[in-house]
């Protein structure tokens, strides 16, 4: 079964907006995990607005399923992934004043500069993942990156899926066998939701992880996080 990494980053705007340590992210993690999830994402970015870089480090000790640290690989942020050692880094090509991610690596222009930050995380023995669309050239050109998975962006596929959801897949399903081909792993993220996310999960071959954070997040408000991640597993298991 595809797994499930429920992403905390807008639990810790929400704390960030009043001050204090309300809601406790680091208990919010922990009842992710209890309530079913595999894996934790955190997404620091350099403004420190929602995820901070001491939050990273409170929540290494206690998590016990899959660590996911997604960000721009800046000499700060490989300091920091390099330092807590979490079994996987998501490399995005945001600049710094990002509201979220929204596009994927150009892994041709872009190659030389990840073979070098890759090598970095492989020394350190993290697994490593790339932000990427599902043109098959730049997939292919992942390969000589180093990186062990690709993670598809999937908003395109979110903002297309209402209307014809079988157009929308077509292009990921393509790209997950692409990358299949490549020997690469299969991850994805950005928008999925309730609504797109089991069609999505049952076409998309060898998805091997989701990270999910603001529509999860969103529908917590609304079912409570423990029934939330239980309703996200469902949609994983078909």
């Amino acid at each position: 079964m595809t797994r499930l990494s429920v992403n905390i980053n807008k639990i810790a705007t929400l704390r960030n907006a009043r001050g204090g340590n309300l809601p406790d992210v680091v208990k919010a993690a922990i009842n992710c995990e209890k309530f079913g999830a595999q894996g934790v994402t955190v997404h620091p970015r350099p403004d420190e607005r929602h995820i901070r870089y001491q939050d990273v480090r409170n929540l290494k000790p206690v998590l016990t399923t899959e660590f996911n640290i997604e960000g721009y690989p800046s000499e700060k942020f490989l300091k920091l992934v390099t330092e807590i050692k979490p079994a996987q880094a998501t490399l995005v090509p945001d600049p710094p004043n990002a509201l979220t991610s929204s596009a994927g690596w150009n892994t041709i222009k872009h190659k030389e500069f990840l073979q070098d930050v890759i090598a970095q995380l492989k020394d350190a023995g993290i697994r490593t993942s790339i932000f990427i669309e599902t043109d098959p050239n730049l997939i292919e050109e992942a390969v000589n990156t180093g990186t062990d998975r690709v993670e598809l962006y999937t908003e395109p596929y979110a903002a297309s899926f209402p209307k014809d959801p079988e157009k929308a897949v077509e292009p990921f399903v393509k790209a997950a066998k692409v990358a299949n081909d490549c020997g690469l792993g299969l991850n994805a993220g950005h928008d999925l939701n309730l609504e797109n996310l089991k069609y999505f999960a049952q076409n998309v071959p060898h998805l091997l992880e989701v990270s999910i954070g603001h529509a999860l997040i969103s529908d917590a408000l609304y079912y409570g996080l423990e029934n939330t991640i239980q309703l996200y597993l469902r949609q994983l298991k078909g």
